[in-house]
């Protein structure tokens, strides 16, 4: 998918809202767990209530591995319907990935080809070699976490390092890499008041932005100060929307919460 083909998604369903698929099985309704798949048909029915209200869906690949290969397969069945039922929605593999040379490369094949989601995200710690080749891939997005919504960001991201916090310097130098027209960032709404500087750095890429909802972040600060003239953001909400239900209505009263989200972004939209 493009970037362009993403704006035009954020301006036909007026919204900006990323779903996390982050399924325990703990946590589904019962009633799921006699079925042969849960995960899948948990997430097929989130899906299904929420796509006109969502731009993107991003499983966090964790939910899955935990799982074994039923839960990568759950994860695969997943992808394929959000693209053959969905197309025009922005996948996302939440992965957080990154390794030298031909580990990356094979990471990237993975979950582009083989599994075809539309992004990956990465960690940056090793350096331009470990996320060139996610960028080496056309029209597939890389997501870089950049200053993210927990309490250990702190103990490296905010450091400053001869007279720069880190985040800014990894924003910087991520920009001089090779295609680095796919990157995205993630930002955690927690860390609103760190978006005006991030825009000064990154003013026209995208942001995943989660934290919003179960993690206490503010979606009014984070668009006050970290829209751009494309929106420019993807806010995240996993629990508060997949879990708003325990019942059979789950999917519908996912649906609800959805909804609420999507109502205060077309607001903000306008």
């Amino acid at each position: 998918m493009t970037t362009q083909q993403l704006i035009d998604q954020i301006e036909i369903k007026k919204s900006f809202l990323c779903v996390g698929l982050d399924v325990d099985l703990n946590k589904i309704p019962p009633h799921l767990l006699e079925l042969e798949d849960p995960i899948f048909e948990f997430n097929k029915a989130i899906i299904d209530a929420t796509n006109d209200l969502a731009v993107s869906y991003k499983p966090n690949t964790a939910f899955y591995e935990a799982y074994g290969i039923k839960g990568w397969i759950s994860l695969q069945k997943t992808i394929n319907y959000l693209n053959e039922k969905y197309p025009s929605v922005f996948t996302i593999a939440d992965a957080k990935r990154g390794d030298i040379g031909n580990t990356s490369s094979m990471y990237a094949k993975a979950f582009f080809e083989d599994l075809k989601f539309d992004s990956v995200t990465v960690a940056p710690y090793m350096g331009k070699d470990s996320v060139e080749p996610f960028l080496a891939f056309e029209n597939k997005h890389t997501i870089m976490l950049a200053l993210t919504s927990n309490e250990g960001a702190f103990d490296f991201q905010t450091l400053t390092i001869e007279g720069k916090e880190l985040y800014k310097q990894v924003l910087e130098t991520s920009k001089t890499w090779k295609n680095s027209e796919n990157l995205m960032y993630v930002v955690g709404a927690t860390k609103a008041e760190y978006f005006t500087e991030i825009r000064k750095i990154v003013p026209d890429s995208f942001l995943l932005v989660p934290g919003v909802g179960a993690q206490g972040g503010s979606l009014s600060e984070v668009c006050k100060y970290g829209m751009n003239s494309n929106v420019g953001l993807l806010i995240n909400s996993s629990r508060a929307i997949i879990y708003a239900s325990n019942g059979v209505d789950f999917a519908e009263k996912a649906r609800e919460e959805a909804q609420k989200m999507q109502l205060e972004m077309e607001a903000i939209l306008k």
